[in-house]
Order: C-alpha cells, then structure tokens, then sequence
C-alpha cells in the first residue's frame, strides 16, 4: 500500500505514494480536517480546486449516526479517521491541564495565556474512555456517560468506510509524570492490539495506522515504537503528548522513526506549521493533519511564505495588492487584501470560504514544492529559503 519514489540524500526525508481504495497520496502530504465529515465553509468542489489529496474526520464525533464518509463528505477522494483517541485528552485531562485547542498543546507557549480549568468529562479505564453525556443519549450508563473503547471505535470507523483508520489511544497531556505515562502506554498497547487484531479479522479492507505513544520520556517512545513497530500495522503515526516545546516534539520524532519499518508510512498527528512541515519531512514524516489552515482562515488568518497575517487588521483596507503575490488559488485570482478585508469586516459569508480556499491550497502547494525538491536532491536548499523569507 506503500511505496518509496524518492529520497533526500542529507536527511530522512522521502516521496512516496500511499495506495487507497480511492486513489493514491503523493507524499509528503497535507491531510485537511474535515472532523464532523465536513471541511467547513467549503465544497466538495472547492477541495477539488485546492490541490487537496486526502482529508482527515473524527470518529468520536460521527459516533452517533456512523455511515459511509465519501458520501457525507461528497467527496471521493482518499479519507482518514481518527480514533477518538484525541477526545479521551481533550475533554479529559486537556480541560483539567488547561491544555488543548484553545492554547498550545505545548505548555511553554501558554506562560502568556491563562484560563480556569475546566472540568474532566473523561474516566479512563483499561476497558476504555467513559465520557460524561446528556442522560438521554444513546448508550449511557447509569452515571450519564458513554463509553468508547477499542472494539467500538472500530466498529464506528468501519461503518464510516474511511481508507486508513487509527487504532484507538490514550493521548497523555504534557503534565503528566512518567509512571502515569508508563501506566497509560501499557493500557494503549493492549488497546492497539486488539484493534489490529479485530483489522486482521473482520475490517481488512481497511488500512490500519498505529499509534506511537510515550510522552517526552525517550525510553517509553523507544519502547512503543519497537513494538508497535513489530506489529503488522499498515501504517504509523506519532501521537499523544510532544513535550512541554516545539523543540522537544522533533527529538521525539528522531528517537522513534528510526525504529519504525523503513517501507511504511508515517503520519505526524495534529502538527502543520511552515517550519514543523519541514522538520517532520527531514526527520521521515509522510503525511501531516492539523486544524491551523482551516480554522486560522475563518478568523481572518492567511498563510504565505513569510508566515502568516490578520486580513481584518484596518493596515489592509486601502491594499489593493495581491492576498499572496504569485499564488494561483482561486481566492489569489479573484480577490485583493482589500477585497477580502471588506468582506471579513461586513461579516459576509464568503469571506471564511475565500479565506480557506487560500490557506487549504497554500498548504497543499508547499507540500508539493516539497515533493519537488525531494525528487531534485534540493530539498535543504527548500527549507533554507522558505526559512530566510520568514526570518
């Protein structure tokens, strides 16, 4: 399902193709979220036009009434669903830790950010994930919660048809200690194993990703990765907690990709940045999901080569420039900063769209120069003048 077209002769960087019942990946490769089988504000169209290769839903999110994604997406291209391993940490202890989508998952980055901390909706057993619910829903227990364990988020990515799934998780928060780390390792692999377990038997039409997990500590990712890595898994990611920085979530990667099997592939989950693109690729990351193209775009947030900047910022009213000077989206083509700024200060609809038809497709094309530069031996010479422009 995996095949290897090219290598970087400096790094670990590579191209390749990911086979999928519908259609192939070129890789490195952007996966767009898409969490309730919709990629907001834009059509199945629209994705069409915006070189996007493979979109990425939430089986947590879709647990309820679970059927075929292609046809709720309107889209028939390559689909991913993750676990729901992601919703045991984020409304669990993400909300006790103050740490998830509202501020970084890196609690170096939060110093200047301070919320109350939430309640945690989520109680973990070795079985599974137990998260609080309105009483009335399906499936709740006596204490108003609905349970999600391996078996069940197989079930649902099953009846979701999506082409690569992820066995289920525990997705650990930066704060936690290393023996609640080992301890949450040990209940994941016995989790893991029974999803791939259940693939081998029952979903085999379906490619099955493994999850790496182990927090910051360095022998418990290089314990998860020898063993997951030994299982006959389709595919690979790199979950859970990445450190307390930025710095520490490529160190993570550079101690267990190595120890990952060489001839499948890898997804990092939850990072795609400019910069983290780039160092994931050179450390042998395949494939990238993260939500920042698409909901930065509906706050007025554009992406380009020197980074990024708030189209709503009053500096834009009377720039009648180009949004990204050379880009060919359809948002580049029809729109100036002045344009779109005008729109997003009238609070029309378009403007979110116009802004992720920009970013989704910024994205995609900055994979696809790095493709490019992978396949030309150049691709240190990419991330040295993408780097330059920023700084």
């Amino acid at each position: 399902m995996f095949s290897i077209t090219s290598k970087d002769l400096s790094s670990r960087a590579r191209t390749g193709l990911i086979h999928t019942p519908h259609g192939e990946i070129e890789t490195p490769a952007y996966v767009i979220v898409g969490t309730h089988a919709e990629v907001r504000t834009l059509t199945p169209e629209d994705l069409k036009h915006t070189q996007t290769q493979a979109v990425i839903t939430n089986a947590y999110h879709l647990r309820e009434n679970p059927r075929d994604v292609h046809d709720m997406l309107g889209w028939q291209g390559p689909i991913m669903t993750d676990s729901g391993g992601f919703q045991v940490f984020s409304l669990g202890f993400g909300r006790e830790h103050n740490i998830g989508k509202v501020v970084s998952i890196f609690p170096e980055h939060n110093a200047k950010e301070f919320h109350e901390p939430e309640k945690n909706l989520v109680r973990i057993t070795d079985e599974g994930a137990y998260f609080l619910a309105p009483k009335s829903a399906e499936g709740t227990t006596e204490k108003g919660e609905q349970f999600l364990g391996p078996k069940e988020s197989m079930q649902i990515q099953h009846k979701l048809g999506a082409d690569i799934i992820f066995a289920f998780d525990e997705c650990t928060s930066p704060l936690h200690d290393y023996e609640y780390t080992k301890k949450s390792l040990a209940r994941t692999h016995a989790w893991e194993k029974i999803c791939l377990d259940l693939q081998l038997t029952t979903y085999n039409f379906q490619l099955l990703y493994g999850i790496v997990q182990g927090g910051e500590f360095r022998d418990l990712r290089e314990e998860s990765a020898k063993y997951i890595g030994s299982m006959p898994f389709d595919g690979f990611a790199i979950g859970g907690s990445l450190g307390r920085s930025r710095s520490q979530a490529f160190d993570i990667l550079d101690w267990t990709i190595p120890l990952l099997p060489e001839t499948k592939p890898r997804h990092f989950l939850g990072i795609g940045k400019i910069e983290d693109l780039f160092d994931g690729v050179r450390a042998g990351i395949d494939t990238f999901d993260c939500v920042i193209p698409t909901r930065e775009a509906r706050h007025g947030r554009l992406w380009g080569k020197r980074g990024y900047f708030d189209i709503i910022k009053s500096i834009w009213k009377d720039d009648a420039s180009p949004i990204e000077e050379g880009c060919a989206c359809p948002t580049c083509e029809a729109l100036t900063k002045k344009e779109l700024h005008e729109r997003f200060r009238a609070k029309d609809k378009s403007a979110a769209r116009y802004a992720t038809i920009h970013n989704v497709f910024f994205f995609n094309n900055l994979m696809k120069q790095i493709r490019v530069a992978i396949q030309e031996n150049a691709f240190q010479k990419l991330k040295k003048q993408y780097l330059a422009i920023r700084n």
